[in-house]
């Protein structure tokens, strides 16, 4: 039972941070002016490209870290700050739009393929996504958890590319104040994520923090 509630927190945690509901808004107004064919084509390649730079993070990123000498609980510390600014902004419902300029959304407005940027990078699978992977993929200890770590990836693509295909339905659906509220029960999920990142990270840099917790 221990197993399957660490494989379902995985699980919400990427799916929180990747947030397909919260991308909504933001492929419509990406795609506005571009045919329903080519809206299909780029919810498709977006969310193939969420599943290949999440899985790729499972395998490459710890190592990668590593080279530089940065160690995991360090990281760990670092994703869990990050993730919790991201927890706040979603608690406010600050839309992801507010990250980029004016000038960047006019030029991703322009281009003919903007599914892997900006959409699937850094906005779904940016770096907090990527950091909450490398987190997880740090606690595997079993060849079966990196399996589902890798599974739980593809569910999330799943997710984004369901949710961008069903772009119209859900605005017009849940409309803006909708979003909102979801957008903040996810952000309140995710704070309770960040906050476990963190502790556990501090409690590994820093064990007389554990003992006198203790």
């Amino acid at each position: 039972m221990g197993y399957w509630r660490q494989y379902a927190e995985t699980f919400v945690a990427l799916f929180v941070i990747a947030d397909p509901i919260g991308a909504v808004p933001i492929f419509l107004s990406l795609t506005q002016h571009h045919p329903p064919a080519d809206r299909k084509h780029i919810a498709n390649v977006t969310a193939l490209a969420v599943a290949a730079i999440l899985t790729a993070s499972v395998f490459v990123a710890e190592p990668l870290l590593g080279f530089f000498g940065v160690d995991i609980a360090a990281f760990r510390v670092a994703g869990g700050i990050l993730i919790m600014l991201m927890a706040l902004g979603m608690l406010e419902a600050a839309s992801r739009r507010t990250q980029r300029t004016a000038e960047e959304m006019a030029e991703a407005e322009l281009k003919a393929e903007i599914a892997v940027v900006p959409l699937a990078i850094p906005l779904i699978a940016g770096p907090g996504a990527i950091s909450t992977v490398v987190i997880y993929a740090d606690q595997s200890a079993m060849w079966f958890d990196t399996i589902y770590l890798v599974i739980a990836c593809m569910l999330v693509a799943l997710f984004v590319w369901l949710a961008l295909r069903a772009a119209d339905p859900i605005r017009d659906l849940l409309g803006a104040t909708g979003i909102n509220v979801v957008t903040r029960l996810l952000g309140v999920i995710l704070t309770a994520v960040a906050v476990e990142f963190i502790t556990s990270g501090l409690a590994r840099l820093l064990p007389g923090l554990a003992l006198v917790e203790r």
